[in-house]
């Protein structure tokens, strides 16, 4: 279907903008571009911050990390990488840990910036291999902000990604890329890519350190993580704890949402959390927790967390637009508002969704959901459109033929998750009609129902109860929870409906009137001083 929104696994990185030329040809043959030639600026760089990590100096590694860097890349490196780390490796006592932390962020930032080779790909998959292999073996003592192990994690599942699609596209691929994959079979494989995060969640003991938070035994969420006063290393538990997000994102690429919420379990994303400390993790987390549980059908969980998120963005996006993240973040949060368009045309519970929120999304969708809610052939495309725009870049974890001839396998995954949710929207298509007569009654006989419908009795019932089982689904414990907004049950060939009242509340009211208030006296304040 043609749309504004083709599903594009061509450009996966849009966290960060790519200059016009960059992209073009291999990384790392630019003309001009020395691997060995370090500018003073970068030599006083990597000194500095080989400096503040043996000092643990986290603030000072955080400026560096997340100012220094990108302000040196903008200028500097913008169409070419970094210098390489055998270059800057006699300026940091050739510190094995700080080049392997180096060699991190210089793949980073090509994967960022250009497009890296299918050699540089692999490299890079060592370079996470001997990096996590320390973190699990070694003895790391050493405190790293929380900005840079999640961007760890998140740039380890994204290279996996990038890498499934890279693999699976073999029309246009040369001998020697051909050559490569298959000298290569193992690099970025599905089970050493889970294994390393399972490992970093199982060797952090992340789970013991939250379940005795939630008995007072420990205080994680408090410190974000972080040891105040004994100075302990926080790069295992922090990047077991980012491995379940992690975790997470791997399934919901895989289709597998249901390992995907059991791995993410032991974070409770109704309270405050470390995740919410770095809002990449916040805005991962939730997407993909919501996603999962649109594709499991437990709609009105998607869309309590969506409404959460999405509130949060609208008051606190601005704070975030020097961030280099600023553009994945209103991308991301897009496509959360085209996610609780289809939730809510699925599952009307308007009543979840605050007055701001709603207001947003009606500006963006309206049309579109009011032709959803018709469930004829043109909402089954606009359901086709946004979930094509919204739906993560799903994979296919196995390595493709390589033989002729050779096609395209790239988007196999995501045309199987499509179908799928097609499937399973044209199954509700027959309980639109229900759910109106059912909000018009409030007692309605079968024999009524089932000539306003225009069905037999017996078609009447098995509509009735597909309803029953489209509008509810099982929760992580096994229990069965509702997702309707108008329930019903049947005594004598009556039908009986029940619906359910919103719950009131009256403090959200309060907490918007009072911030309303507030903007009219800080407004008034200011006429005065004029």
């Amino acid at each position: 279907m043609a749309s504004s929104y083709d599903y594009d696994d061509a450009s996966l990185d849009s966290r960060y903008p790519r200059p016009p030329s960059a992209g073009q040809g291999s990384a790392g043959t630019d003309q001009g571009y020395d691997p060995n030639f370090v500018p003073d600026s970068v030599k006083t760089f990597v000194v500095h911050l080989y400096r503040h990590i043996r000092e643990k100096n986290v603030y000072e590694i955080h400026q560096m990390y997340d100012g220094s860097f990108q302000r040196l890349s903008d200028r500097m490196f913008r169409e070419c990488p970094w210098p390489s780390v055998e270059a800057i490796a006699p300026y940091v006592d050739n510190d094995h840990v700080f080049c392997l932390l180096y060699r991190e962020m210089w793949f980073r930032h090509l994967y960022a910036r250009l497009s890296p080779t299918g050699r540089q790909r692999v490299e890079s998959w060592d370079n996470y291999c001997s990096l996590f292999s320390v973190v699990l073996h070694g003895v790391v003592n050493m405190q790293l902000p929380n900005q840079w192990l999640w961007d760890m994690v998140d740039e380890f599942v994204y290279q996996f990604q990038s890498y499934c699609q890279y693999r699976a596209k073999l029309k246009n691929k040369t001998e020697e890329e051909l050559q490569l994959l298959r000298q290569y079979d193992q690099a970025w494989n599905v089970y050493g890519v889970l294994n390393y995060l399972q490992a970093l969640v199982e060797k952090s003991a992340i789970t013991d350190v939250l379940e005795r938070e939630k008995e007072g035994l420990e205080q994680f969420t408090a410190t974000d993580g972080y040891d105040y006063e004994g100075g302990t290393s926080n790069v295992l538990k922090m990047l077991g704890y980012y491995s379940m997000i992690g975790l997470l994102r791997v399934h919901c690429l895989l289709g597998d949402y249901h390992t995907g919420l059991k791995c993410l379990a032991p974070i409770d994303i109704s309270q405050q959390g470390v995740y919410n400390v770095v809002i990449g993790s916040h805005i991962s987390t939730i997407y993909h927790y919501g996603f999962a549980n649109l594709m499991l059908r437990r709609y009105v969980e998607a869309i309590r967390e969506f409404n959460k998120i999405l509130l949060y963005i609208l008051k606190y996006k601005q704070y975030h637009q020097k961030s280099p993240q600023y553009d994945q973040i209103l991308k991301k949060n897009e496509q959360m508002y085209a996610l609780l368009a289809i939730c809510l045309s699925l599952c009307p519970q308007n009543n979840l969704v605050e007055e701001n929120v709603n207001s947003q999304l009606r500006d963006k969708y309206n049309e579109k959901m009011t032709k959803m809610l018709r469930y004829d052939d043109e909402a089954y495309a606009v359901y086709d459109e946004l979930f094509t725009y919204a739906c993560p870049k799903f994979i296919t974890p196995s390595a493709p033929v390589l033989e002729e001839p050779l096609t395209n396998y790239n988007q196999d995954a995501y045309r199987l998750q499509l179908k799928l949710f097609l499937y399973e929207v044209k199954q509700q298509q027959l309980l639109s009609g229900v759910r109106s007569f059912l909000k018009l009654y409030s007692t309605i006989s079968i024999g009524k129902l089932a000539a306003y419908m225009e069905v037999d009795e017996s078609t009447l019932r098995t509509i009735l109860m597909t309803y029953k089982h489209k509008m509810h689904a099982i929760d992580g414990d096994g229990k069965i929870i509702p997702n309707a907004d108008v329930d019903f049950y049947i005594s004598e060939d009556i039908v009986h409906v029940v619906e359910s009242k919103p719950t009131k509340r009256y403090g959200d009211y309060f907490l918007r009137q009072i911030l309303k208030f507030e903007e009219m006296i800080g407004e008034l304040d200011r006429i005065k001083l004029d």
